[in-house]
């Protein structure tokens, strides 16, 4: 008979206070207001990513819109380049390259990006700030919700969801404003004469933009974004974090300003609770580094606003490191800092390389199905179809030529003239005397350049093919 793994049930008979609960249902978290430096500083960085968002949409350059994603066409206008399909590989390697930055800040600074330039922090920051304009603050926000509706209430309630509303709906239409010019978009919503696609991607971000800002927020920081689960394989004991310094704030208690508290046995922390009021994702920060921290800074304003009442040195919760905290020195370089500085200088300098030097004239050669022919002449002839993109943004005139083997005769256009994103395409007859062909297959290549500015050029390879050299 064979042995059996005897089995136990270990489902505890009683929950205790440590148990988790995965569907208890979300405690709505009311923030308090504050003042402070890197409160300022994040509003003085937000403000910047708003102009930047808002303003660069109503932006021209050379008779369109500067910044202009134009799906149907498949040209990609960003200032005075334009992009094309054909330079996608491109756009792969920033973001490759926008990761390893944000590796980069990560080791360094923690979530600075999370806390101060994220999307879904910089909108919960302006969707709390309608909350406190028309709700009030904290206190007066929990009492509402607790208030039986009345005329006061309901009004309070949909100022709010109308503010909410609006920062959605001009944020969506923004953000659709990049594909369709914004300029056409603005009087079509208007006159209710807006295509399909672009009313539905308009309420489709408008309620994004609503629900992940106004009901949403932690939650999508804690249980959506991937970043707060993999942030942990970056940090180290020298990476910047917020955090609570439990040697200085140790016994924590309420006590009475100006007393002799270190007689007591107690700490600095005077448990206020300021720096949970205030945390826009609900920790507490003396709990020690979660992962729920956004690194936003909020505590650390609140907690300074009370030491300085208190007549204590600020610094309680401070931007720290681990090293710092328990006394030891911290390293500002170290091997995976410095490895990924110059991995991110290295992919900077050669995406900027490859930028600058790409080309404006895109070159592709079609064979024709026929192999060979041979002409009236007795010459060897090969078809080709020859398509040539201009990628700049003016006229250019074009000069073809091919070349790779001798006596290799050109016949079709030699010089055409290509519109501004023009594609064309020219049919070409290569010929030559079969005595002159080194082989039945051989290497040609065709060549374009333009002739309004020598430094746009392309090659592209092809074959010449003829009969069986004996």
């Amino acid at each position: 008979m064979s042995e059996q793994i005897p089995a136990r049930d270990v489902t505890p008979e009683d929950k205790g206070s440590d148990s988790v609960d995965l569907y208890v249902q979300r405690e709505k978290i009311y923030t308090r207001a504050f003042t402070g430096l890197y409160r300022n500083l994040r509003r003085t960085g937000g403000l910047a990513l708003f102009i930047l968002f808002f303003g660069t949409v109503w932006l021209n350059w050379d008779g369109h819109q500067a910044v202009w994603w134009d799906l149907p066409e498949r040209k990609f206008y960003i200032f005075g380049a334009t992009f094309w399909p054909q330079d996608f590989m491109l756009l792969s390697w920033l973001l490759i390259i926008c990761a390893f930055g944000l590796f980069f800040v990560t080791v360094f600074a923690g979530r600075i990006w999370c806390g101060y330039t994220c999307p879904q922090s910089v909108f919960t920051w302006v969707y709390m700030w309608a909350e406190k304009v028309t709700e009030g603050d904290r206190n007066q926000r929990m009492k509402l919700d607790k208030a039986p509706l009345n005329g006061q209430k309901l009004l309070r309630k949909v100022a709010k969801h109308g503010i909410w509303l609006g920062v959605a709906l001009l944020t969506a239409i923004t953000f659709v404003g990049y594909f369709t010019p914004i300029r056409q978009l603005l009087p079509d919503l208007l006159s209710l004469d807006v295509g399909g696609w672009a009313l539905f991607w308009i309420a489709f971000f408008t309620l994004a933009t609503y629900g992940n800002a106004g009901f949403l927020r932690e939650q999508v920081c804690v249980h959506m974004c991937p970043y707060a689960r993999f942030q942990s394989v970056m940090f180290d004991k020298d990476t910047l974090i917020v955090s609570y310094d439990p040697n200085r704030g140790e016994q924590r208690g309420p006590r009475k300003k100006n007393i002799d508290y270190k007689a007591q046995g107690l700490g600095d922390c005077i448990d206020c609770t300021m720096c949970v009021q205030v945390c826009p994702t609900g920790i507490d920060i003396r709990d020690g580094l979660q992962f729920e921290c956004i690194g936003c800074a909020a505590c650390i304003d609140a907690c300074d606003s009370i030491m300085a009442k208190m007549n204590y040195p600020k610094g309680l919760i401070s931007y720290t490191t681990e090293h710092r905290l328990s006394g030891e020195e911290t390293r500002l370089l170290r091997p995976r800092l410095i490895g990924y500085a110059i991995a991110l200088v290295a992919m900077t300098s050669v995406f900027g390389y490859a930028v600058s030097n790409r080309s404006l004239v895109e070159l592709d050669v079609l064979k024709d199905r026929v192999l060979y022919r041979e002409n009236n002449d007795g010459r060897i002839e090969n078809v080709y179809i020859l398509k040539v993109m201009n990628k700049a943004q003016r006229d250019l005139t074009f000069v073809i030529d091919a070349k790779g083997l001798d006596g290799l005769i050109y016949e079709g256009q030699r010089e055409v003239r290509a519109s501004a994103g023009e594609i064309l395409s020219i049919p070409v007859e290569l010929s030559i005397d079969p005595d002159k062909l080194p082989s039945s297959t051989n290497d040609i290549v065709f060549r374009i350049r333009s002739a309004d500015d020598p430094s746009i050029h392309q090659d592209a390879d092809s074959r010449f093919i003829g009969p069986s050299v004996r």
